[in-house]
């Protein structure tokens, strides 16, 4: 790993994948154990057993995007009565000669005004480590409801 002045690492996540999206991945811990296959608008059969890259992306980042409006929301000392609920939609399509990302993430917190859960969600965006990796790269869209 490359060191930025800035940058002090917490914690380093390890998974390996063995033979791709039609394989299994696991982590080294073992909280991760799963096989792993194409989903059906890719070619692949889609009986629900199975995870993909892409859901584990979505996973990923809807956790993360979710500490990340906690932690916003703690700094402007904001509490919930309800958890926030968020849901992101990863979608892999063609780009030129190869395959891209593209995600939608959606936030819902239902005791707050939605121009609150906007500004609570631009927020996050900007300190969410996933935002922040992917950004300038795929395009993600933030959506309140």
């Amino acid at each position: 790993m490359e060191k930025n002045a800035e940058f002090t690492p917490l914690y380093t996540a390890k998974v390996i994948g063995v033979s791709g999206r039609s394989g299994h991945v696991k982590s080294s811990d073992g909280a991760i154990d799963l096989d792993v296959r194409l989903p059906k608008g890719m070619g692949g059969d889609e009986t629900g057993k199975h995870t993909n890259p892409e859901q584990l992306f979505a996973a990923g980042y809807a956790a993360c995007f979710g500490g990340a409006l906690g932690a916003v929301a703690a700094s402007k000392k904001i509490k919930f009565s309800s958890s926030p609920e968020v849901t992101v939609h990863a979608t892999i399509g063609k780009e030129g000669d190869g395959f891209s990302l593209a995600v939608d993430i959606f936030v819902h917190i239902s005791d707050m005004e939605i121009a609150e859960v906007q500004a609570l969600a631009e927020a996050a965006h900007q300190v969410c480590p996933y935002s922040k990796a992917t950004r300038g790269n795929i395009p993600a869209n933030i959506h309140v409801n």
